[in-house]
Order: C-alpha cells, then structure tokens, then sequence
C-alpha cells in the first residue's frame, strides 16, 4: 500500500509512505518538509516505520528525516555517494534557500540490495542505483506492487534536473533509459514533483 503525503517547504514535495497491509509496518520515503503533518498521519492510521529511506540528498526530501528519525526511532538510509549532501548545505541546497538543513545520523545502503520489513520478510524494495540528478540518486522498486520510487530522476513530464551539484546529464540518460524504463511497462513511477505515470507511458512521452 502506498500513502502519498504532499509537504511543503520552500517546494512542495511527495513524501510516501510504503506500507504492508497484514502488519501495518512499512518504509517512510523522501520526508521533505512538515514534520508534524507526517508524523500526525502515521500516528493515525496506526503504521510502524521501520526505516526512513531518500531517493538523494536534497533538502526537499530530506528536511523532516532528522525529526522524524528521532521521534520514530527508525533510521535514515542514504547511498554512500550522496552521504555528504546530509551534512554540507551548498550541497543538499539548504544553504541557499536560507534555511540550512543537515542530517547527521545515517546509514548507507547499496546498488541491488533488498530492504525488507522485520515485520514481514516478504515485503521488500529493491535498490537501484539511478545517478544523474545527483551521484547518488537511487530508485526503490518493489516487483510486488509494481511501483518505483524514482526521486527527482524522473518526472511525469521528462528527465530530471542536471544542473546542481554533482549533476550529471549522460549519466541521468543511462539512469532513465538502462534502469527505470526496462522495468516492467505496468510499473507506476512515484517521483518527488509530479503525478504517477506508468513506465509504458513515460516511454511513449519520451519517444522511446
């Protein structure tokens, strides 16, 4: 089960919630901003966080993960090449918004490896390492509900951005084309700014 929370601060931002049904624990991802509205919402509906997983190191999907690790006892996963955005504002671009963020406790997790729920071992996501947007972006994709979890890699509308630090266009090409758009066509793409769209179609919107 998927839950999207939209939060907003300096942007709006889809934070989700990845959630088994049968033991009510599950996977919060990107929480970007508004602590309280996220926290107030899995405290509701009753759901356990095991972890707290981010696509990259940008503020905006990061600017609530430090409370929330607190008040949820669950840690933060971040891909070891976007591990210095959590601590450097130029970086993670908090700086220039003028409201610096950083997120000094974490963990790292790596290229193809499984995240799976304590509760039930049945109920994973798979890493894929999708550089590009940033060195570390990744993608979380479960086979089961066929959804991915593609960051700012991917949006509805196109290819994500290249042009903050540690930016990269070709490898963002590879990323989209070699990665998320060989994944099966029903496989519903959960980017950070924009509305889900299926692999088929985001294939058909970029000619491919």
């Amino acid at each position: 089960m998927v839950r999207e929370i939209q939060v907003q601060g300096v942007f709006a931002e889809n934070c989700y919630v990845f959630i088994d049904e049968h033991t009510k624990s599950g996977f919060l991802i990107d929480p970007g901003a508004q602590a309280g509205i996220i926290y107030d919402a899995i405290v509701r509906n009753g759901w356990t966080i095991e972890k707290i997983l981010l696509t990259h190191g940008h503020f905006d999907h990061l600017g609530a993960a430090e409370q929330l690790r607190r008040q949820l006892a669950a840690p933060v996963y971040v891909y070891p090449s976007d591990a210095p955005y959590l601590t450097d504002t130029y970086l993670n671009l908090s700086g220039q918004s003028g409201q610096p963020i950083t997120v000094p406790h974490y963990e790292e997790l790596h290229d193809g490896e499984t995240i799976r729920l304590k509760a039930n071992s049945g109920f994973y996501l798979k890493v894929i390492h999708t550089p590009g947007h940033t060195p570390g972006s990744v993608t979380y994709y479960s086979a089961q509900e066929r959804v991915a979890f593609v960051g700012d890699t991917l949006y509805e509308h196109g290819p994500g951005l290249t042009h903050f630090p540690g930016g990269n266009v070709r490898e963002l090409e590879r990323s989209i084309i070699d990665k998320i758009l060989t994944l099966p066509s029903d496989v519903v793409l959960l980017s950070g700014h924009s509305s889900p769209i299926t692999v088929e179609q985001q294939r058909r919107l970029l000619g491919l």
